[in-house]
């Protein structure tokens, strides 16, 4: 599209040439010597003019959409081509009664407006147009033309200028559309990679943060174990090993992008994790029948709770209530322990759970009271089962 708009007014200002350029020279028929030298001379600067003009689109077309700048020296050959051409087309006119001459003033400036209108906002071109048209009636007049030639310049040099416009700048501001839309694919593109790279870091930080933390505990208690010569502590460190391999298979699932948390599994699994380390956990409510979209997201938001009792503060006790009543799904967990220093920033567990449960309409609350610490989602079950799984 950029390629077919750049060469569409390239092409425009050649076939000008040949239309409004050339014809008129030829249907004036015979004429002076000096009329026909002048002609000629005019028909060379004409040409030139084109040539120089084309090179000059392009870098115009770059400033219009953004891509480059035109260093405005570049307009100095175009503006002493389109004088010169002007000077000569006034001498032709007053050397030539045939009365054709004015109508190459159609052609003759569009070198340097096509580009120019590029450059300028749009009343200034229409001004510059008319203070041109201005210039050449003087010439014309200083030159002894008189009659109607003289005044032709003013209604043709505005109606070129006109067409100019409406030629040239709605196509260049569709196809600075265009590329505005063409970054914002790319945009698009980025923001969807960043995006999954921030889901799969969150996946990364749910899956491995709960079996981290038990794993910690388990060795610091084999190691204690060790110490004091139990035998209990061969127990443990099977476990680490087998939590340890337990991890490894569903970083290989989050990795391959299918691994899903089951509500049911996360809660079973909470009650043991905290039970296996000394923390009394009471679960109540069945995670049976509820959808399964809703039962990832709060699988999720068990597994991220279950790390926080076990990493921070001193936990004796735990309640995990899930209740499904009404229009909403409500999973409460509530634990002691909390100390009082405890940070009161929420961390990037709890941001990636918010994360979570925005695209199903679900909330997710954090409040501490006194040494108690109360985790409260809440899913939508309407908009929960409007998202795909």
């Amino acid at each position: 599209m950029d390629l077919y708009t750049r060469n569409t007014m390239k092409t425009m200002l050649w076939f000008f040439l040949v239309t409004w350029g050339a014809l008129p020279l030829l249907a004036a028929g015979p004429r002076s010597a000096p009329s026909t030298a002048l002609a000629v001379a005019l028909l060379v600067v004409n040409v030139a003019q084109c040539a120089v003009g084309t090179r000059r689109i392009d870098p115009a077309y770059d400033e219009y959409l953004g891509h480059g700048s035109f260093p405005r020296r570049l307009l100095v050959a175009p503006a002493v081509l389109l004088a010169v051409g002007t000077a000569l087309l006034a001498a032709v006119t007053a050397t030539d009664p045939s009365g054709v001459f004015p109508l190459l003033l159609t052609d003759l400036p569009i070198a340097l407006m096509i580009p120019y209108a590029l450059l300028v906002p749009v009343r200034a071109f229409l001004l510059h147009c008319l203070g041109y048209a201005a210039l050449v009636a003087a010439l014309f007049a200083a030159a002894g033309v008189r009659g109607m030639e003289l005044v032709a310049p003013l209604p043709t040099l505005m109606i070129t200028g006109a067409l100019m416009l409406v030629t040239v700048r709605p196509g260049a501001w569709g196809l600075r559309n265009m590329w505005q839309a063409e970054e914002a694919r790319d945009v698009q593109a980025r923001l969807a990679v960043a995006e999954e790279r921030l889901r799969f870091g969150r996946d990364m930080h749910d899956v491995l943060g709960r079996n981290l933390a038990v794993i910690a505990l388990k060795s610091e208690l084999a190691v204690q174990l060790a110490e004091r010569g139990r035998p209990e502590a061969v127990a443990q460190m099977i476990e680490v090993q087998r939590i340890a391999r337990e991890s490894q298979r569903e970083v290989r699932e989050v990795v391959r992008g299918y691994r899903e948390a089951d509500l049911g599994v996360e809660l079973d699994g909470a009650r043991g994790v905290l039970e296996a380390a000394g923390i009394d956990c009471t679960v109540a409510g069945a995670a049976a029948g509820l959808p399964a979209v809703v039962q990832s997201a709060l699988g999720w938001v068990v597994r991220e709770a279950t790390t926080n009792v076990l990493r921070h503060g001193n936990a004796r006790g735990c309640a995990i209530r899930l209740t499904a009543e009404g229009p909403a799904v409500t999973l409460v967990v509530e634990n002691d322990g909390v100390p009082a220093l405890a940070p009161t920033a929420p961390g990037s567990g709890l941001a990636g759970l918010r994360e979570r449960l925005a695209p199903m309409g679900g909330t997710l609350e954090a409040a501490r009271t006194g040494e108690r610490f109360v985790l409260t989602a809440t899913v939508p079950l309407r908009l929960a089962e409007e998202v795909p799984a």
